[in-house]
This record gives C-alpha cells, sequence and structure tokens, in this order.
C-alpha cells in the first residue's frame, strides 16, 4: 500500500509539472474558463431580473446552487474526465494492454497519471461564488446544516466521478462510447436549475436514470427547505448516500467491463 501511494504521489507530480511547463499559457486560459462560466451565470441572472424567481429561488439561492453544481463538477471530474474520455482511444489502438501489465490497477494508473489541474478556473469561481451566496442567502448556518452541506459535496463529487468513470469503462465492451459524454452534458446542463422547474418525466430521469439532481439542486434545495419533487424529506439523505452507492455501482461496472475486453484485435 505504502509503495503504491508513492507511486501515485509521483504519478500526479510528473503530470503537474507537465501541465505548469507554460504557466502564463496554462493561467489564461483559466481565466477563459472563468469568464465562460461567468457568462453563463450572467444568463441565469438576466433571467432573474425579469422575474424576481425562478421556481421560487431566489437570485443568491440560484448563485449556491450554481456555484455547487460547478464545483462538485470540477472536483469529481478532475479525477476521471480527461482520463475516461482518452480510454476510448487507449482500446481502439490497442495501447491500454500495457496497462494490464503493470503492477498496478489500470483505473488508478489512468485517473491519477492525467489528473486534471485544468479544473482549476472551474473551482476558483466557484469557491468565490459559494462564498458571496452563502453570506447573502436568508439561512442561518449551523454546524450540522455545515456538516451536511460538505457531506453532500463529496457525495457529488462522488457521484460526478463515478458516472463518468461508467460511461469511460463501456469503451472496454463496445471501443466506442465517448457519444455518451453527449448524453452525460446535456443532462448536467439541466442540474443548473431547480429540478421543479422541468416536467415530471425529465425530474424523473434527472433523480434515477442520470442522477444529476443529486448533485445540484436536490442536495442544496434540502439544505435550504425547498421543496424536492419525487422525494420529498428524503432529499436529504439520499443526496448524502447517492455518491456512495453509485461509486459501488461505478466499481461493478468497471469489473464487468473489464471481464469483457478482449484486445484491440476483439
Amino acid at each position: 500500500m505504502r509503495r503504491h501511494l508513492r507511486v501515485i504521489r509521483l504519478l500526479v507530480q510528473m503530470y503537474v509539472r507537465s501541465q505548469m511547463e507554460y504557466r502564463g499559457a496554462f493561467w489564461l486560459d483559466r481565466f477563459a474558463q472563468i469568464l465562460s462560466y461567468g457568462s453563463v451565470f450572467a444568463s441565469i441572472g438576466i433571467l432573474l431580473a425579469r422575474f424576481d424567481t425562478l421556481g421560487g429561488w431566489t437570485w443568491p439561492e440560484l448563485a449556491l446552487l450554481f456555484s455547487f453544481q460547478l464545483l462538485g463538477y470540477s472536483l469529481g471530474a478532475s479525477l476521471s474526465f480527461v482520463q475516461l474520455r482518452d480510454l476510448e482511444e487507449l482500446v481502439r489502438l490497442g495501447t491500454y494492454d500495457t496497462l494490464l501489465v503493470k503492477p498496478f490497477s489500470p483505473w488508478v494508473w489512468l485517473v491519477f497519471s492525467g489528473l486534471n489541474i485544468g479544473y482549476a478556473g472551474h473551482i476558483i469561481l466557484a469557491v468565490a461564488l459559494m462564498a458571496w451566496a452563502a453570506a447573502a442567502i436568508s439561512f442561518d448556518w449551523t454546524v450540522w446544516s455545515a456538516l451536511f452541506f460538505l457531506g453532500s459535496l463529496l457525495s457529488a463529487t462522488l457521484l460526478t466521478a463515478a458516472l463518468i468513470t461508467m460511461i469511460g469503462a463501456t469503451a472496454l465492451i463496445w471501443v466506442r462510447s465517448n457519444h455518451l459524454f453527449a448524453i452525460f452534458f446535456g443532462f448536467w446542463e439541466l442540474t443548473r436549475y431547480p429540478l421543479n422547474i422541468f416536467p415530471g418525466g425529465i425530474q424523473l430521469v434527472l433523480v434515477t436514470a442520470v442522477p444529476l439532481a443529486l448533485t445540484s439542486s436536490v442536495p442544496v434545495g434540502a439544505l435550504l427547505g425547498k421543496p424536492i419533487p419525487l422525494l420529498g424529506d428524503w432529499a436529504g439523505p439520499v443526496s448524502l448516500l447517492a455518491g456512495p452507492v453509485w461509486v459501488l455501482l461505478a466499481i461493478a461496472h468497471w469489473r464487468y467491463a473489464t471481464s469483457r475486453y478482449q484486445g484491440a484485435g476483439g
């Protein structure tokens, strides 16, 4: 175990050094990310300027929702998205086989040899916006509410990484799986908004089949005491358990996909 941890640390250090070789370009790209997602939030502000509230959510509450969604995603995706997106190409070219002969878990090697620090821009914007929103909303913070907030954020991070891992692992069976990411991000963009503004069918999908609402409006709504469609009083416990449960499902799916992997030659 100690040897594996030392290898993981070295993998992360090497990747970070490679990404920071051109520091000016790196931070300029992060600044562009902040402007991009800042403009998305500004568009929500335009809606609020016209309608005052959106689904019963005020401007600071929507800011907390947006920042929570962005932070949970960026933390989870930094551990999974680019690495698992590139798995399709590794499988197609046959280079994934080289990971199978290493005395190391292929998933761990993939994740930590490409730990994506490029999400720094997302995190900076999300944390700054979250700090403002938490101070601006009319909400009495307690120790328990703070613990729930942190626990549900961790759960959202785990759930994001689990879903992306499951999509990427499908390449071990189908060879092609990156088209599934288009579906993932299509639903992910919806979770910037309160769950209750969508039709019942979409609500059901966002809570079950593609449970990305559990990374945004469900935990934040439960924290703020908002009515949560479909889940009601169970929104809080479900938000906390969703991440660990989907991690177990992702582990099972990864093992199944690995057992079905036949190599580039089929």
